[in-house]
């Protein structure tokens, strides 16, 4: 094998001087400048992207407390106008029953005149219908004629006695 030549071994070590020099340099001068140049770009981007991403989620959180401010305020007017409304409808309801209170008294009131007025006018035909159901009762049980002005006259005594 040649490389392992002991006379061969002063120009192999010259070369691999110069070609470890050559290359060295290349690295330093071309590649590694380049290669950061990519890194720095690299690191700025994801920076850039980091500041975004913060600055979006600051506007998202300032959006979710006005959205929820707004929610709120919207609740707030809600519960506002429902408790409105249920007054006014208290206010109603008030109105209607004491109107209908007010109905319910005039026709019981109109009822119970109308009632009073058939009882008086039962209680007035009582005494006929009480002398025609003696006439009737006595004339069936004892078979005797009673003349109108008798059955009224025993109704009358039965009455007062009574009382």
């Amino acid at each position: 094998m040649p490389q392992l030549t002991i006379a061969d071994f002063p120009p192999q070590l010259v070369w691999l001087a110069i070609t470890f020099v050559v290359l060295y340099f290349l690295m330093a001068r071309v590649a590694i400048p380049r290669i950061s140049d990519v890194l720095e770009n690299r690191q700025n981007r994801i920076a850039t992207d980091l500041e975004e991403a913060r600055k979006l989620s600051d506007d998202a959180d300032n959006a979710k407390a006005e959205y929820e401010a707004a929610l709120a305020d919207a609740r707030s007017k809600a519960h506002g106008i429902v408790s409105d409304l249920k007054a006014t409808m208290a206010k109603e309801q008030d109105a209607s029953k004491a109107e209908l209170d007010a109905k319910l008294a005039e026709k019981a009131k109109d009822a119970e005149a109308g009632i009073n007025a058939a009882k008086d006018a039962a209680l007035s035909h009582v005494r006929e219908i009480a002398s025609e159901t003696a006439k009737v009762a006595v004339s069936k049980l004892v078979s005797i004629d009673v003349s109108d002005a008798d059955a009224d006259a025993a109704v009358e005594s039965s009455m007062k006695g009574a009382a």
